[in-house]
């Protein structure tokens, strides 16, 4: 690992590191917020995922996190969105290739020699955060892309995390443009092999019971279009799974709305990971 960045923040330490993934074949940098006293606590861990376009950057420089991981006592990983480096395969759109992992593992070419961010981030981070922590205790939350992620990564891996939140997140890929689009390129055409990373369709036979905490702005211009939460509420309700979803009146998918309920979201995470 090289630290690229380091700089101070509420006491603590905002560090980007960049290192090598076996996983995905590239260089990745990672977002690192260490709070105060960490040396030797052996603090928990809560992992952040960005969304559609993102780098590590946005949610260090934007989302305000540092703050309330300092007042907790908890270490704060925000990996990249995607793979990165000249080798990569990418597309012309936004919401493709770069920036646009999906936190899947992709099947089809080109995407396959690359595309694994899931594996990454329950394989690799892990052994990533030992360098700075022994404990166990992982929460993990996310943005848009970031918080399908989020869910699903919890939803397929019990017992990973002890926690497990989300902003505006994407909850049935599978039926939205951005999902479709991803899931069309990365796993083909065949939706049996979507619904592995289908919030909607894990949640009905999930084996664990991890309350899920849910913002969404009211005003996102995106909420019909791309982030309907009908049908993932109606099957969270038949499974007895616990989601709390909270409409916020008058904001956006920004995150300017991020910001504004990262305190929230963090206090969930530390009353799971003490």
């Amino acid at each position: 690992m090289e630290i690229v960045e380091r700089r101070a923040s509420f006491g603590g330490e905002q560090r980007v590191i960049e290192h090598h993934s076996a996983v995905l074949g590239c260089t990745m940098r990672v977002g690192v917020y260490l709070p105060p006293h960490w040396e030797g606590r052996d603090l928990p861990v809560l992992t952040y995922l960005s969304g559609l376009t993102c780098t590590e950057q946005n949610v260090i420089t934007k989302g305000g996190a540092q703050q309330f991981c300092a007042q907790h006592g908890i270490i704060l990983v925000c990996p990249d969105s995607s793979p990165r480096g000249d080798d990569v395969a990418d597309d012309e759109g936004w919401d493709l290739g770069k920036g646009a992992g999906f936190y899947l593992t992709a099947t089809e070419a080109p995407w396959s020699a690359h595309y694994k961010m899931d594996r990454y981030v329950i394989e690799e981070l892990p052994a990533l955060c030992a360098a700075f922590t022994n404990n166990p205790a992982r929460g993990v939350t996310g943005h848009s892309m970031g918080g399908h992620g989020a869910i699903v990564l919890a939803l397929r891996h019990p017992g990973h995390f002890r926690s497990v939140s989300a902003f505006a997140p994407i909850l049935t890929p599978s039926a939205v443009p951005w999902g479709e689009k991803a899931f069309s390129a990365y796993l083909g055409p065949d939706r049996a092999a979507w619904a592995a990373y289908d919030a909607t369709e894990l949640i009905a036979s999930s084996t664990e019971k991890l309350p899920i905490l849910i913002d969404q702005g009211a005003a996102d211009p995106f909420l019909e279009t791309q982030l309907p939460s009908g049908p993932f509420l109606a099957a969270a309700h038949e499974a007895g799974h616990p989601v709390t979803y909270r409409l916020q009146a008058g904001y956006d998918h920004s995150y300017y709305f991020v910001s504004t309920f990262m305190g929230d979201h963090v206090a969930h995470h530390a009353a799971a990971l003490r």
